[in-house]
């Protein structure tokens, strides 16, 4: 049988696990609690980045920069995607109801027109 939540029981425990915790290994403090001496996202913080992108360090002259084991397949899948969307896109076939109006408009009129031109070549009035 199930327990009923008891207003309180789960703040309790909660406190509890936080207290067992012991001091955060970050070195954040009681983030949350009041102390947010220089823990702000606006504020410098412990890691400077150090002017490269990425916080990249170039690799010496001569050498060029390794890639990461998932760059390969992610510029890939880029490529081919977008290879995709640009032929697939560009050949699609042309579904739109205005386009097909006006295709069965010029069949309708070129078949008026063959018969008014039957009809004066008989010699009769329209």
């Amino acid at each position: 049988m199930l327990r009923p939540f008891v207003a309180g029981g789960l703040a309790r425990q909660l406190l509890r696990r936080q207290r067992l915790r012991g001091p955060d290994p970050h070195g954040h403090g009681d983030v949350g609690h009041g102390n947010h001496e220089n823990k702000s996202w606006f504020s410098p913080g412990d890691n400077d980045p150090g002017g490269y992108l990425f916080n990249e360090t170039p690799p010496p002259p001569g050498q060029s920069r390794k890639w990461e084991d998932w760059e390969l397949p992610y510029y890939a899948t880029g490529v081919i995607a977008f290879l995709m969307l640009s032929i697939g896109l560009s050949s699609k076939p042309d579904t739109n109801i205005d386009t097909w109006a006006r295709k069965v408009a010029l069949k309708r009129l070129e078949e008026e027109e063959a018969v008014a031109a039957a009809a004066n070549a008989k010699g009769e009035a329209p």
